[in-house]
Parts: C-alpha cells; sequence; structure tokens
C-alpha cells in the first residue's frame, strides 16, 4: 500500500480559495493518473477533477469546472487542486487517489488517501 497524503484543507468562507496538496512518497506519483474525490456527510464520493500522469489532460465534474483546478509537479511528487470561489455546496471531504488509467470513475482507481477536510460556511 503506497500512502498518499491529503493536506491544505479547513475552513473557509463562502467565495474564498483553498489549495489542497497530494503527496507520496519516492516517484510513485509519476507513473499514475491521479484523481481528486470527495464525499458530503450522507452521500456517495463524487468525482472532482482527474489529471493524466503527463499532466497534459484533465477533467472537471460540472460543479467545479472554471471553478477548480488539478495540476500536478513531478519534481515534488504532489499533485493539487486549487479551489476558487468556493460554495457552501464544496464541503466534503476530499480524497486524492492513483489509478494506472485516466479517468472519472472511481472504481479505476487503486490508492487512495485518508482525506482532508474542506469546510465551506455561508
Amino acid at each position: 500500500q503506497v500512502p498518499l497524503v491529503e493536506s491544505g484543507g479547513g475552513l473557509v468562507e463562502a467565495g474564498g480559495s483553498l489549495r489542497l496538496s497530494c503527496a507520496a512518497s519516492g516517484r510513485f506519483l509519476s507513473s499514475y493518473a491521479m484523481g481528486w474525490f470527495r464525499q458530503a456527510s450522507g452521500k456517495e464520493r463524487e468525482f472532482v477533477a482527474a489529471i493524466s500522469w503527463s499532466g497534459g489532460d484533465t477533467h472537471y465534474a460540472d460543479s467545479v469546472k472554471g471553478r477548480f483546478t488539478i495540476s500536478r509537479d513531478h519534481a515534488k511528487n504532489t499533485v493539487y487542486l486549487q479551489m476558487n470561489n468556493l460554495k457552501a455546496e464544496d464541503t466534503a471531504v476530499y480524497y486524492c487517489a492513483a489509478a494506472p488509467y485516466y479517468g472519472y470513475d472511481p472504481k479505476t482507481y487503486f490508492y487512495w488517501g485518508t482525506g482532508t477536510q474542506v469546510t465551506v460556511s455561508s
């Protein structure tokens, strides 16, 4: 099991911004496509954003398109999720995950972090 560690969550007012980070040891992340998912209380886990292993392709859920940006830094072995113009409905636990193939289906992601809480106050 390769540990993925998320950080950067917290409490922010509506309209504010946060940047989440997902780090792994060694060069693990450089071999995988990466995704961000979220799970609000009482709801199923949902796709947020994904990035190909090269970083050249990205995909977003309609609910975050234009507000969130996924990126990766191979030198730092880290993936980021920049979240702007946050809304109360973005409140959830956010998870990063690694997959051999780029996509939005959580079933294709083999490795998962333990999550970081994002709370947006309205």
